[in-house]
């Protein structure tokens, strides 16, 4: 079987066409997000008005049906520009990947033309203050009163949450079970007893809100259950698959952007009767950034060419695409901020955001730590 990927001309050209979105819409409102902390609205609704928060929606439920390669290529060209905007259509494929899963036709007829549309945005509510690397260990439940579901309990590090219209819940229907206990729900803002709570004010993606979202008897209909019930562990594990990959595509996204400001900066600062990019300590410097983040793209792209075919080491490559384009993206940004000089260290110039937003990439959807426990257990399982 295959490992690679191809760039097709169809990637090669819708990637010219949202780079030219990012560049129009989207750079220029990259500080400002930034700096105001708010959600940008505006961004959501020219990805929306471009079809692009449905590209993963399959065309019967009224998405494009496009293949997980081209949503990379999306979330790397939006977080080039600004990191905040690329977590819009980053969680709205989170959210709603165990939909895709485990819903029903029925369900997801009624669900995703709505999410597809960007009508909707949808967020994936699975951490919670105890059980953050450790989910099995959620409180959140879900108790069975007669037709309906009743669900308790508070999730935190929410992505998108005050934005979200939609949301995929995992909750213990069975407290006792751990992982085997735990089921997965699709919930509505406005569900009785269903609330947004305070957002966290955080290092990066600023423009991108992070709540609490609690549920005090929140009272949802029985055919709101995805799948079967007690399975929600196995969705969740499933969907992270599909979405680890995609983190990766941000992170490379985010030190592509770093390095297209630093190239600017020291072809053009000149110190010494030159420009600082003629010294060879920069050159280096530059060369070992460029090469890094080929690098951390090429098994990006691998591993969403695997997603696509189905392949049965997606696990191990998923994970290992986050852990390389995380880490590179952190060493990237950090070194641009470097080749600025005291400048880089003022928002004057746009690397300090991408240093403080390329951070997150090696924090949420699995740490790097957990990261390489899954890629060790894959590797050592493979050997028994």
């Amino acid at each position: 079987m295959a490992d690679g990927f191809v760039l097709t001309e169809e990637h090669l050209a819708f990637r010219d066409v949202v780079r030219e979105i990012c560049a129009d819409r989207i750079a220029p409102r990259a500080a400002e997000i930034d700096r105001s902390g708010e959600f940008p609205s505006d961004v959501a609704k020219t990805l929306a008005d471009n079809g692009l928060l449905g590209l993963h929606v399959p065309t019967e439920y009224g998405g494009s049906g496009a293949d997980t390669l081209t949503f990379c290529l999306l979330v790397e060209e939006v977080a080039r520009v600004c990191a905040s905007s690329s977590v819009i259509p980053l969680v709205q494929k989170l959210g709603s990947m165990p939909l895709l899963m485990a819903a029903s036709h029925e369900q997801k007829q009624r669900w995703f033309p709505a999410i597809a549309s960007g009508e909707d945005l949808i967020s994936y509510c699975i951490s919670e203050a105890e059980a953050g690397s450790d989910p099995a260990s959620m409180r959140t439940t879900a108790v069975r009163d007669g037709d309906d579901w009743v669900l308790n309990g508070t999730k935190t590090w929410i992505s998108m949450a005050s934005a979200s219209q939609a949301f995929t819940v995992l909750a213990k229907t069975d407290p006792d079970a751990g992982a085997r206990g735990v089921s997965a729900f699709y919930v509505r803002h406005d569900d009785p007893g269903f609330s947004v709570g305070r957002a966290e004010d955080k290092l990066g993606i600023k423009g991108s809100p992070t709540c609490q979202v609690h549920f005090d008897d929140c009272r949802i209909p029985g055919d709101r259950l995805l799948g079967e019930q007690d399975r929600g562990f196995f969705y969740a594990m499933q969907a992270f698959d599909h979405t680890r990959l995609v983190v990766g595509a941000q992170a490379v996204g985010i030190a592509q952007g770093a390095i297209d400001a630093a190239s600017a900066y020291v072809a053009q600062r000149r110190q010494f009767g030159r420009p600082v990019g003629a010294f060879q300590g920069v050159q280096f410097k530059l060369a070992d950034m460029v090469t890094e983040t080929a690098a951390a793209r090429q098994l990006v792209y691998t591993a969403a060419a695997k997603a696509d075919r189905g392949d049965d080491d997606l696990t191990l490559y998923s994970s290992m695409a986050k852990l390389k384009a995380g880490d590179v993206a952190m060493a990237v940004t950090t070194d641009a901020v470097q080749l600025h000089g005291g400048y880089g260290y003022t928002k004057d110039y746009p690397v300090e955001r991408f240093m403080r937003d390329a951070k997150i990439t090696q924090i949420y959807e699995g740490t790097q730590e957990i990261q390489r426990v899954v890629i060790a257990r894959q590797v050592l399982g493979r050997l028994s």
